[in-house]
C-alpha cells in the first residue's frame, strides 16, 4: 500500500513539472522594446491621423531667424556725476523723464564751492596787482632805475599768477560755473548740474540730502536717437552674413509691426556659448523701442534646395528636436533631427548623427505630436 502511494506521488510531481515547462512565463514571451520606439495598432494609426512621407526637395533659406535685444551706442550713454562732492539739495528726475540739453537736473551745496570762487577772485585781484607791479618794475629796469634781479623776479610772479588764475577757471568751468561772470556779488555756495544731450532718465542713484564724491554715477540718461539692434547668431550660421545684408525686426507681442535695419558689424569673438555678436542700425528710429528690449529678427540670406519636411513632422522635446522614421507597421522610431532654416511651412533636414542621409528614410509628417504623447506614457508607466 505504501508503495503504491509513493508511485502516485512521484507521478503526480513529474507531470507539475512538465506543464510548467510546455508554459513558459510572461516575462520570458514579452519582448522589451527600446526607449525610442512607439507602436500603435491600425485603430491608434487611424484615430491620430497619422500619414508619413518622404523628404521633400524644397527651396529653403530666404531668412535667418534670431533674436537680441535693443542697445545704445556708448556715445549715447552718459553718466552724470561731480567733479566735486557736495550734498545733494535738490532734483526732480524720475526714471522715465524726458530731457532737453541744457535742462537742471541737480543742485548740489559744499563748501569747496565757495573756496573755489574765493580762490579764484583773490588770484584775480592779485593778478592785477602783479601786473601793474610788471608793468612798473619794467619801466624801472628800462631807465635802470632798478636791478635786472628785482625785474626779473616781478616777472616770474606775474607770470605765476597767470598759470593759477587760469587752472582756477578751468576748475569752476569743471563744476559749471563761468568765471567770466564770477563777481564779488554773485558767490553761491550752490552748484548745478544740466543736461547734456536731449534723451531720457533712465536711472536715479541719489536722493536728497546723500552726500556724492565725483566717483558716484548721480544718474544715467540715454539718447534713443540712435538705438541699434544687436543680434546674436550662432558660428554654423556665421557664413551667411555679411556687411549691409537687410534685417526685418519685430517684437514678440507685435510680430505684425516691422523694424527694417541694415548689418553693420559682425563680431570677431566667438562667446562660451558659441554665439556672435552681430550688430544692426536701424533704418528709422522709433520712440517705442528702449534699450534692453527683446526683438526677433529675420536676417535675409542666399536662398538654397534642400530636403525638407512639414513644419508639423518635427517634435520638440527638451531643448532639441525630433522626427519620428516609419520602421516596420505601426513602428515608429524617435530620432533626433538636424534642422536648417524654414520657409513656406517646410523646415530644412541637415545631416546629423541620427540622420546622416534623411532623404533616403520615410518620417511621420502628421501626428508627430500624438506618437510624442504616447512614447512619454510609455516611460511613465515603465
Amino acid at each position: 500500500m505504501k508503495n503504491l502511494l509513493y508511485i502516485f506521488l512521484l507521478a503526480a510531481i513529474l507531470l507539475g513539472v512538465g506543464c510548467s515547462a510546455e508554459q513558459p512565463t510572461e516575462s520570458t514571451t514579452k519582448k522589451s522594446q527600446p526607449d525610442n520606439l512607439v507602436q500603435l495598432t491600425p485603430a491608434q494609426l487611424k484615430n491620430a491621423g497619422i500619414r508619413t512621407g518622404k523628404p521633400e526637395r524644397k527651396t529653403i533659406g530666404a531668412a535667418l531667424q534670431v533674436n537680441g535685444i535693443m542697445e545704445a551706442p556708448p556715445q549715447r550713454l552718459v553718466s552724470v556725476s561731480v567733479p566735486l562732492g557736495g550734498y545733494l539739495k535738490k532734483t526732480t528726475l524720475l526714471p522715465g523723464m524726458h530731457l532737453r540739453k541744457g535742462q537742471l537736473l541737480a543742485e548740489l551745496e559744499d563748501q569747496a564751492y565757495i573756496q573755489l570762487q574765493q580762490d579764484y577772485l583773490t588770484a584775480k585781484a592779485r593778478l592785477a596787482y602783479l601786473e601793474e607791479e610788471y608793468s612798473r618794475q619794467r619801466d624801472l629796469n628800462q631807465s635802470k632805475a632798478t636791478s635786472d634781479k628785482v625785474y626779473q623776479q616781478t616777472r616770474s610772479e606775474y607770470r605765476s599768477q597767470q598759470v593759477q588764475l587760469k587752472a582756477l577757471a578751468e576748475r569752476l568751468r569743471l563744476v559749471g560755473s563761468n568765471p567770466n561772470q564770477l563777481t564779488l556779488n554773485n558767490l553761491s555756495r550752490t552748484l548745478r548740474i544740466y543736461s547734456p544731450i536731449d534723451g531720457y532718465v533712465t536711472k536715479v542713484n541719489v536722493n536728497v540730502g546723500k552726500y556724492v564724491v565725483p566717483t558716484d554715477v548721480l544718474f544715467e540718461l540715454v539718447d534713443p536717437r540712435d538705438l541699434h539692434l544687436m543680434l546674436t547668431v550662432f558660428e554654423k550660421d556665421l557664413d551667411k552674413l555679411a556687411i549691409g545684408q537687410k534685417v526685418l525686426a519685430y517684437r514678440a507681442n507685435q510680430p505684425e509691426k516691422k523694424y527694417p535695419a541694415e548689418i553693420v558689424y559682425i563680431g570677431k569673438s566667438v562667446a562660451d556659448d558659441r554665439a556672435v555678436e552681430v550688430h544692426c542700425h536701424l533704418e528709422k528710429a522709433d520712440p517705442g523701442l528702449v534699450p534692453g528690449m527683446f526683438m526677433n529678427a529675420e536676417i535675409e540670406v542666399q536662398s538654397h534646395d534642400a530636403y525638407a519636411l512639414p513644419e508639423a513632422a518635427i517634435v520638440r522635446f527638451g531643448s532639441k528636436q525630433y522626427l519620428f522614421a516609419a520602421k516596420d507597421s505601426g513602428i515608429f522610431q524617435m530620432v533626433e533631427a538636424q534642422t536648417g532654416n524654414s520657409e513656406h511651412g517646410y523646415t530644412a533636414l541637415e545631416p546629423g548623427p541620427g540622420l546622416p542621409h534623411p532623404e533616403n528614410q520615410t518620417f511621420v509628417v502628421n501626428g508627430a505630436y500624438a506618437l510624442l504623447m504616447k512614447l512619454k506614457n510609455k516611460a511613465e508607466e515603465e
